[in-house]
């Protein structure tokens, strides 16, 4: 893999707490599952088969994060279809993983019209009947209103912004929807659950609250990103103004001549000397604007949507990226902090270690 293509609601509660007719039949191993994709026993079965486990996969990086922490300490396996390193937005799987999540006792994925492959899997369980239980997250989510500069096919449901997840407030409300369809598979860890979700949902509201002081902090009024158009809910929320190279929702390479023209001008407007740069996604067009422009350095951000490998050896999930790649890169894209003073665990300035 290149250098283009690698690293680079407000609340509404539901009440779980229903009453449950029967408990769990007999579901034998495993915490919350590992970071990666399913493999198969050597008799082509997929692990599921082969061990009796109550397993549910995931098909975006966030909600495979929240549920593996819904589930600790319950026999409930949660596992990740998008490999390491791949955008979960833009991503195409081989027929494989349409076995997987057949196989799956529960489909986690983030409502329609937003990943394809996905509408495509869910389909398919549908054509053949299968039983896998579907957990939608966007399930009663508050949706912004699409940019005016995409078009409407890119929007969910009526013109709405998918990317609400970005938004720890509303990211709340999935981590119910999650919690609800992990209680349809395993209803008898119910408690685990519910103790396991006050604690998810107190770290995104502490999340929300440092997001709001680094916004308060802010000397900059304007913020760049070389990345595609997925941090509409930072700005809504904060009250920011945040320009993306791209304006279309998913990350792709369609970087037009029209884009780095509006890029070249916002900067020259703003006075920008430091932009972010998307990790997984093509990392050119923040060197030609280091390049061309008056712009210093880029630094990393992410709309948590894959993982790399790095962050998997240390263990990382939303919670530690929003704290290790996207506040610092915000610090000083918002005159909070100086480059020299911001330190970075892993990617930092122009994405050197």
């Amino acid at each position: 893999m290149t250098a283009d293509q690698s690293i680079h609601s407000d609340r509404q509660v539901v009440s779980r707490r229903r009453a449950v007719a029967l408990g769990t039949s007999a579901v034998t191993t495993g915490l919350a599952g590992c970071f990666g994709t399913r493999s198969e026993g050597g008799d082509g079965t997929s692990q599921a088969e082969d061990t009796g486990r109550t397993v549910a996969v995931a098909s975006f990086f966030t909600f495979y994060d929240f549920a593996r922490r819904i589930a600790d300490g319950t026999p409930v396996s949660v596992e990740n279809l998008v490999p390491t390193g791949m955008h979960g937005h833009g991503w195409e799987p081989d027929p494989s993983v349409q076995r997987d999540i057949t196989d799956a006792d529960a489909f986690i994925h983030v409502g329609p019209d937003f990943q394809p492959w996905a509408d495509r899997a869910r389909a398919t369980l549908e054509d053949e009947n299968q039983d896998t239980h579907l957990i939608n997250v966007r399930e009663g989510i508050d949706l912004i209103d699409l940019a005016d500069t995409v078009e409407d096919d890119e929007a969910v449901g009526d013109a709405k912004d998918p990317h609400f997840w970005l938004d720890p407030e509303r990211a709340t409300r999935s981590v119910d929807n999650i919690a609800e369809g992990l209680m349809e598979i395993a209803p008898s860890y119910e408690d685990a659950f519910d103790e396991n979700v006050d604690a998810l949902q107190a770290d995104l509201e502490a999340l929300a609250e440092e997001w709001q002081d680094l916004f308060d902090l802010a000397e900059r009024d304007v913020v760049f990103l070389a990345a595609h158009n997925a941090f509409e809910y930072v700005a809504d929320r904060y009250d920011a103004t945040i320009e993306p190279l791209v304006v279309n929702l998913a990350a792709n390479d369609d970087v037009r001549p029209a884009d780095m023209q509006r890029a070249q001008e916002t900067i020259a407007d703003n006075d920008i000397e430091h932009i972010g740069a998307a990790v997984f996604e093509p990392i050119r067009p923040a060197r030609q604007l280091l390049e061309q422009t008056a712009v210093q350095a880029y630094y990393p951000v992410t709309p948590y949507a894959g993982t790399a490998e790095s962050w998997i050896q240390r263990g990382w999930g939303y919670f530690d990226i929003a704290r290790n790649v996207n506040m610092p890169t915000f610090r000083i894209l918002l005159d909070v902090e100086s480059p020299e003073t911001v330190e970075f665990v892993d990617y930092g300035r122009n994405f050197e270690p």
